[in-house]
Formats: structure tokens, C-alpha cells, sequence
């Protein structure tokens, strides 16, 4: 009886409080809503974004770039250490810098150049490679200009004959070793087709004893050669121009695989790296190319291996012929780079949200560079700087401050393998596991003046259609949504004629460790050229001494109008993930790439695979599934009007949304590939354009015959069916 009364006492007392409390929110006080309900409630404010699209200046963007450049500032070194300085003085601005900023660093094994001479010799006869670029311009006599070489090339004194293998792909390699021995020998290669340090790896399997990189003019100069068409005269490569680059394979550092690299951190030892080149590699310009490919011996090489030097490519004897001033003569290639741990910096900086701190949108963009990187990659760092600049002057100003937490990235030693952003999302894996709304990424934000580029996964496919829309494309009349329409298109079932987003597939930038690593929603965002008038496969100054501000300014975006398209647009698509209320994202979008992928794999692999016993039914199901619940939220958010109701159920659907990138991810999927775990969009070497694991798996098998390979095709089929459904889950009802 006493529990029964006291049963009683407390109900009435529980109902007699939320009584008051109602009626005290009920009473109209003039502002009888608590602040917490209103800023809970609260939307993207579009007047906000009108006024940050009015603020971004090109003469901002221009004298952000001109500051970058001013000296060569290649990872760690002392033009580095000046750029990781001036972006903590502006980030730290008391009138337009970030709540907070400061610098991280991480411990890293890098790669320098002593000093390279590559000759071929014949008794008296010798002829020294250019170790340097020809200068044309002040900025390329800068003493900090690093010579031209492949970083984490091992050291090594090598010689033999030459021998001309195209791209360097396995094919490559196979189709020369069927009728010459390639045992000793050097290979020549162009650039593209295949990575960097495979080009190596893939010849040290025929006894090829070292390797040579050259910058085809077909691929990148649209044939061009001549140094009076090149640059300074016009954007394209004069002929002893260098591509840089870092020949590995896997990203972060390379000591430290899955650990950040601090001080402390165990190290692997360095004979235990995987993915860099077993014997010496260096790039060389195509003016020294053409002195050693005109040289060669032997048949003609394929009609496609040809290019744009003047005279028919040979395969080699191998060596030269017996007419050439070199006859029996061999290349030599000395190599002296030494690898070191060195202490790189990422520059980090946020603006706190107001009403949910807890959920971060991260922007980021690497900062190191091989020499001035004017747009490689410091037209993107001056995107942000100016980004940062408005948002900051506007929360210093007490007139914004987002409602989640936006955290800003300059990445350090991006150039040797994303090791910033690879450190960093190691070092708080959890922590950006668990909160992270989306990652944007912008390194280069200008390859030239024609259009946008975007790359993303397809759930912020909508936002960058949504941002694109409501900023000017440079020099027309039309948005930049049109314009990008006009140069590269697909037709969606769900939408018609659409502007064509790129997938994530690679690990081409800083985006690779947040979208294939921890699976966060991530993009990359650039403005780009023409294609159907060149055939350059990226701006042609790229990793090059020509890549300066000079350079960015007379030929690639003179006005700096493509630059404040890109910021625009990027800092749209930011404000509207740190500032809706339900976060921009499609689920329905993602079906449609899903399903487009289910079309390739079946059209190309599942006659194959029945022939083997294996049915694809389980993953057509799968994708069904997925879009039935993703049909099924896009309703639910349809029908709800979520700035009346409960702040939870506005959390319960974002929490869905932002997790449905990590709902792929498979830890166990691709053993073999380093930091690669989402199992839709992980790295491929299959040309077709479907199931990344599924597509490699089933050429392995088609190439070797072998049940264990086929086996594998089904094991493949398998993970992507589950981690599909797995994904269709979260989208629906909770229980």
C-alpha cells in the first residue's frame, strides 16, 4: 500500500513538473522559445551565402598565390617551414583568422637527390643528361630548385643496353621480351598508363636493371616540341622540362603503415617496404628522350607506342644502331638519393560549430610542392586561404558561426604519398570514424579556365549540383552547373542530361585516406580544360621548374576567375554541409551508381562466371534492396518537416546519411592494398569500369585458369553483395 501511495506521489509530481515546464514555454514572453530550440531548428541561411560568394576576391586569390610561390617549398625544407608560417599568421589573424590554429608534425621518411648523371658512352664518346632544366625565367635559377628525380628511386650505379618499352605496363614489358632478351638492360618509358614506381617494379621482373622516364610530347604537348611553341611562349612543356614525382606505390608513410608517425612510433624496417622501385629510376625531359629514342636499334615499335619525337620509334637492338655516334654503346645511370626522417608539418585550423561541435566538415588541400607549385599545389591553398579569410572575418564579426564544426588541412609531404593526410587520419582514426560529416578536397582547384571537374562519392553528387547552380562560370553568361554541362555530360535515369561526377576510384590526391581508409563521404573539386581541344593529360608544367606564378598567371588563369569559381563553389558546397539541418546528401544517388555498376559487372562477367558455377543473383538482390531503403528515406525526408519536430529525428537521419560511406567499408577485403577498405570505389587495375575487387578478381582468374583464382571471383562476389546490403541497413528503420 505504502509503494502504491508513494508510486502515486511521484507520478503526479513528474506530471505537475512537465506541466509548469510546458506552460512556462508555453507563455508568450516575446521570445518564449528557448535559444537551444531555435539554433536546434535552424537551417542553411542562403543570405549568408550570398554575402561569402560576394566577398571572394582575385586580387585575394592572386596575391594569396604570388606570396605561396615566392620560393621553391618542397617537403620540409627551409621554403616549406616559410609557408607552414604564413599560414598559421593568417589563420591565426585576429580580425579574419580561425578560432584556433596550429601545426602537427609527424616524423616521416622521405627521399632527397644528391646528385644524378645518366650518360651513354661509347670509349671517347660520351653524352651527359641534362641534370637541370633550362632556365628561362628568374624563378627557375632559385638555388632551392631540387633537380629533377624519383623519389625513393634506390641509390645505384647501372648500366646496359637500351631498350624502348613504351609505358611500362606489364603488357608492355611482355610484348618486348618475346623476341629480345631484356636481362641487363635499361627501359626507357613515357609517362601515363601506368604509376610511377610500377613502371619499375614491372621491369625489374624481366632483369631490366634500371629505368628511364620521359614526358611524351604526344601526351602532353598535343606534338609539339619545338622550345620557340613551348613555354615561356605558350602554357605547353619546353623540351628539357622534368616531371617530378614519387615513385611508390602505397600512401602515408612508408615506415609506419597504419600507425601516425610520431616520435616514438615503431618503425618497420625500411628493407620491409613494398611498393617502390628494386632498381634506379629517372625522369628525363623529351629533349634528351629524343637523343636516346632516335638512336635505337631494332623493329618498329606498335603504331600506338609512337609519339611525337622526330623519327619512327624502335624497340631497340638492344642499343643503338650501328650508324648512331653510340653504336654498342651503354646508358648509364648513376644514382645518388639518400632517404632520411625528417619532421613534416600539417597545418591545422577550425571554426567551432554552435550547435553541433561534435559533427566535423573538414576542408583540405596539401601544401608542399616539388618547386614553386603555383598550381600543383598552391592554387589550392590560395582557394582556401581566401575561403578561410571571409569565413573568418565573418566569425570574428559575431555575424556567422556554422552549425557544425569545420576543420581546415594544409597537408604536409602530400607530394611523397599523401603523408599528411594519411598521418593524421591514422593519429585520429576514432575521433574522425565517429564524427566526420564529409571531406572536401580541392589541391589543384585550376588545371586551366574551361570548366568544372568534380570527383565525388555519389551521396554529395546533389550538393555539388546545388552549389554549381547558384555561382557564374567565368566569362559566360550562364552558371558554372550549365557550363560544366556543356563540356562533360551523362544522361541519369532519375534526372536526364546531368553534368558527369567523377568516382573516387584512385588514390590520385588527399581525399584517398578519408574516402577509401575511414570511408567518409569525400570529394575533389577543381576547374578544368577542354578536352576536345587537347590531349595533354594534365596541365603541362606539372611537377616542372616551369610551374610558377609566372606561369599560372599568363597561361592558365590569368584573371584568377577560374580560382574564384572554384572557391565559390567549394565554399558553397562548405556552408551547406556545416550549416543544413539535414545534411545535402542523396542516398537515391548512390543507387544509381550502384546499379550502373551492377550493369557492367553483369554484361561483362556473369556468362563467365556462370560457366563456373557462380550466380550473381545474391548481389542483384543486394542492389535491389538498397534501392528499396533508399527510396524509403528519401520519402521519410520528404514527408518530414524536421525543423518542427524533436532536434533527434533531424540527428537519427543525418547520423544515416553521413554513415552510409562507412557502411562499405570491408578492413579484410583487399589484403593486398594498402588503406584501401571500401569496397566500392578501392583502386582497380581492371579496365572495367564496375566492382573494383570483383573486376580484378575475375581477369585473374580468366588470365591463370585457376580454380583457387575463380574462387577468389566468388569470394569478391560475396563481400560486395554484403557490404551492399549491409549498407541498404542503415538506411532503414532502426530496428
Amino acid at each position: 500500500m505504502l509503494k502504491e501511495v508513494l508510486l502515486g506521489v511521484l507520478t503526479g509530481a513528474v506530471a505537475l513538473t512537465i506541466g509548469i515546464l510546458l506552460g512556462h514555454f508555453a507563455i508568450d514572453k516575446g521570445s518564449s522559445v528557448p535559444e537551444w530550440v531555435r539554433d536546434a531548428s535552424r537551417d542553411v541561411d542562403e543570405s549568408i551565402i550570398e554575402k561569402f560568394l560576394a566577398e571572394l576576391d582575385t586580387n585575394q586569390l592572386k596575391e594569396n598565390l604570388r606570396e605561396l610561390t615566392k620560393v621553391p617549398h618542397m617537403a620540409t625544407t627551409s621554403g616549406d617551414e616559410a609557408t607552414v608560417d604564413f599560414m598559421l599568421k593568417r589563420w591565426q589573424d585576429p580580425n579574419t583568422g580561425l578560432d584556433s590554429a596550429w601545426r602537427e608534425d609527424y616524423k616521416v621518411y622521405l627521399s632527397f637527390p644528391n646528385k644524378t648523371i645518366t650518360w651513354f658512352q661509347n670509349n671517347s664518346n660520351e653524352k651527359l643528361f641534362h641534370l637541370r632544366e633550362k632556365v628561362y625565367k628568374p624563378d627557375q635559377e632559385d638555388p632551392e630548385v631540387v633537380q629533377p628525380f624519383a623519389a625513393y628511386s634506390p641509390a645505384g650505379n647501372v648500366k646496359g643496353k637500351l631498350v624502348y618499352a613504351n609505358q611500362g605496363k606489364m603488357s608492355d614489358y611482355e610484348l618486348l621480351n618475346r623476341t629480345l632478351d631484356l636481362r641487363g638492360t635499361i627501359a626507357i618509358t613515357r609517362y601515363g598508363g601506368e604509376g610511377r614506381s610500377k613502371k619499375a617494379i614491372n621491369a625489374a621482373k624481366f632483369g631490366i636493371v634500371g629505368v628511364l622516364v620521359y614526358t611524351e610530347p604526344y601526351d602532353m604537348n598535343d606534338g609539339l616540341v619545338s622550345e620557340s611553341e613551348t613555354y615561356p611562349h605558350s602554357w605547353y612543356l619546353p623540351p628539357s622540362g622534368v616531371e617530378r614525382g614519387s615513385y611508390n606505390t602505397d600512401f602515408g608513410d612508408l615506415l609506419t603503415p597504419y600507425l601516425a608517425a610520431k616520435d616514438d612510433t615503431y618503425r618497420i624496417p625500411k628493407e620491409d617496404i613494398t611498393g617502390i622501385p628494386p632498381i634506379p629510376a629517372q625522369p628525363i625531359g623529351f629533349e634528351d628522350a629524343e637523343g636516346l629514342i632516335c638512336e635505337l636499334d631494332g623493329d618498329d615499335a606498335p603504331d600506338e607506342w609512337q609519339g611525337s619525337l622526330n623519327c619512327i620509334y624502335k624497340l631497340g637492338g638492344p642499343g643503338f644502331k650501328a650508324t648512331s655516334t653510340f653504336s654498342n654503346s651503354n646508358v648509364h645511370l648513376d644514382i645518388y638519393n639518400t632517404e632520411r626522417l625528417e619532421y613534416s608539418a600539417n597545418v591545422m585550423g577550425i571554426i567551432r560549430g554552435s550547435v553541433e561541435p561534435d559533427r566535423y566538415v573538414i576542408y583540405g588541400n596539401h601544401r608542399d610542392s616539388w618547386v614553386h607549385g603555383a598550381i600543383d599545389p598552391s592554387s589550392g591553398t590560395a582557394v582556401m586561404l581566401e575561403i578561410t579569410r571571409v569565413l573568418g572575418k565573418m566569425v570574428k564579426e559575431g555575424k556567422w558561426r556554422p552549425r557544425r564544426s569545420i576543420i581546415f588541412g594544409s597537408w604536409g609531404a602530400e607530394e611523397f604519398g599523401l603523408i599528411g593526410s594519411a598521418e593524421y587520419t591514422e593519429e585520429y582514426f576514432s575521433k574522425l570514424s565517429e564524427r566526420t560529416v564529409a571531406y572536401i578536397n580541392v589541391d589543384i582547384s585550376v588545371f586551366a579556365n574551361a570548366t568544372l571537374r568534380a570527383s565525388a562519392s555519389p551521396a554529395a553528387q546533389s550538393v555539388i549540383f546545388t552549389a554549381s547552380k547558384q555561382v557564374n562560370a567565368p566569362g559566360t553568361t550562364t552558371t558554372v552547373y550549365e557550363n560544366w554541362k556543356q563540356y562533360s555530360n551523362r544522361t541519369s535515369p532519375n534526372y536526364g542530361i546531368i553534368p558527369n561526377v567523377g568516382f573516387l576510384t584512385g588514390a590520385g590526391s588527399d581525399y584517398a585516406a578519408f574516402m577509401h581508409y575511414l570511408g567518409i563521404t569525400s570529394m575533389d573539386i577543381s576547374y578544368y580544360y577542354d578536352r576536345s581541344k587537347t590531349r595533354a593529360r594534365i596541365y603541362p608544367a606539372y611537377h616542372t621548374a616551369y610551374d610558377t606564378f609566372d606561369y599560372a598567371s599568363t597561361y592558365i588563369d590569368p584573371g584568377f576567375t577560374s580560382h574564384q569559381a572554384v572557391a565559390r563553389t567549394a565554399g558553397n558546397v562548405l556552408l551547406r554541409l556545416a550549416d543544413s539541418l539535414l545534411l545535402p546528401f542523396n542516398c537515391s544517388d548512390y543507387t544509381e551508381s550502384l546499379e550502373q555498376y551492377l550493369s557492367q559487372a553483369v554484361t561483362a562477367f556473369e556468362e563467365k562466371l556462370a560457366a563456373k558455377g557462380i550466380s550473381m543473383e545474391s548481389l542483384k538482390k543486394a542492389v535491389q534492396i538498397f534501392r528499396d531503403t533508399a527510396t524509403k528515406l528519401d520519402r521519410v525526408i520528404r514527408d518530414s518537416d524536421l525543423a518542427k519536430e524533436t532536434p533527434l529525428k533531424a540527428r537519427q537521419i543525418n547520423d544515416q546519411l553521413m554513415l552510409l560511406d562507412r557502411a562499405f567499408l570491408d578492413p579484410l577485403a583487399f589484403p593486398e592494398q594498402y588503406g584501401f577498405r571500401h569496397v566500392i570505389w578501392a583502386s582497380r587495375s581492371s579496365s572495367v569500369p564496375t566492382f573494383p575487387g570483383l573486376a580484378d578478381a575475375v581477369e585473374k582468374a580468366e588470365s591463370t585458369g585457376l580454380k583457387e583464382d575463380w574462387d577468389q571471383a566468388h569470394k569478391h562476389i560475396s563481400i560486395v553483395t554484403q557490404a551492399i546490403a549491409g549498407a541498404a541497413h542503415t538506411l532503414d528503420d532502426v530496428i
